[in-house]
């Protein structure tokens, strides 16, 4: 029969969405540029380009998920979502090499950097102490990443359901619902990262940008990588939250829960990250040098 579908690819029907994510990309690109130029209402193109984006994201995979329910996604479709969540990361991490070559570049050859006064860190610069706030978050996000395997695991074996008693009823959690057990404590752990960066953030003996190029140096490289990776972390823990959403909702099956897939995907990216991280900038990078005591 002409016209009958005879495949398993899924073909699109068309949609505002790529549009619409184009123009929000440049009302957003846009308003970014304004406000580092500091024009007027500078912010107010910025924050509206954000809203855009984030309708973006929120009508495109909704229509998503809405083809999945549909049966759209066959195991040839949810093959390449999983190659394109694999590229997606892929390309995370070479932008994270940029900021591990910049760091190492400014360490190993400091004689090379004149403002560095030719030592990492620079000459009399404190450094934070990788032993206290740094080592705890690392713990946090090892956590994280188990209870993150944990959820999966559950939904994979299909363990959830039982009656609801005592803290987890409250929330809407049975007693043998591991999979919106694990994602409460993987998000949990995510929000308490972020506020003990920020307090950490708050604490640092150094700038972003100091009176010294050593200093601003030393800071960029610093919160550049270690600030980029808590916006992941950020990322993370909203994606994570998407899908204790649609978990209470129902959406995910042992055979079909790709979006679960791909924020664990995401998560264990950003704990493995963290690591290098911590051994590369907090441990070896701040070797040496005097310890803020704060």
């Amino acid at each position: 029969m002409a016209g009958a579908k005879n495949h398993q690819y899924h073909i699109l029907p068309p949609s505002i969405w790529p549009l619409f994510g184009a123009f929000s990309a440049l009302v957003l690109a846009s308003g970014g540029i304004m406000v580092m130029h500091k024009y007027p209402s500078a912010y107010l193109v910025f924050f509206a380009g954000v809203a855009l984006v984030a309708i973006t994201m929120f009508g495109w995979w909704s229509k998503v998920i809405q083809e999945a329910h549909a049966g759209d996604h066959t195991p040839i479709v949810q093959l390449h979502l999983r190659y394109g969540m694999i590229l997606f990361i892929a390309s995370e991490v070479m932008f994270f090499v940029g900021w591990f070559w910049a760091w190492f570049d400014f360490s190993l050859f400091p004689s090379h950097v004149e403002a560095v006064g030719g030592q990492w860190p620079p000459k009399g610069m404190e450094v934070l102490d990788a032993w206290k706030f740094p080592l705890l978050n690392t713990l946090i996000l090892l956590c994280s990443g188990c209870t993150v395997t944990w959820a999966h695991h559950a939904l994979i074996h299909n363990e959830r359901g039982g009656a609801l008693k005592g803290l987890w009823g409250l929330i809407g959690v049975g007693e043998n619902d591991s999979l919106k057990k694990g994602l409460w404590c993987t998000i949990i752990l995510g929000l308490t990262f972020s506020c003990f960066q920020a307090y950490e953030y708050s604490e640092a003996p150094f700038p972003f940008a100091a009176a010294s190029t050593g200093g601003s140096s030393y800071g960029g490289a610093f919160f550049m990588a270690t600030g980029f990776h808590g916006f992941h972390v950020i990322i993370g823990t909203i994606f994570l939250i998407v899908n204790l959403v649609r978990a209470y909702k129902g959406d995910f099956t042992p055979k079909q829960h790709f979006g679960f897939e791909a924020a664990a995907w995401y998560w264990h990216f950003v704990d493995v990250v963290w690591l290098f991280l911590f051994a590369s900038i907090y441990v070896w990078g701040g070797w040496g040098a005097p310890v803020h005591a704060g």
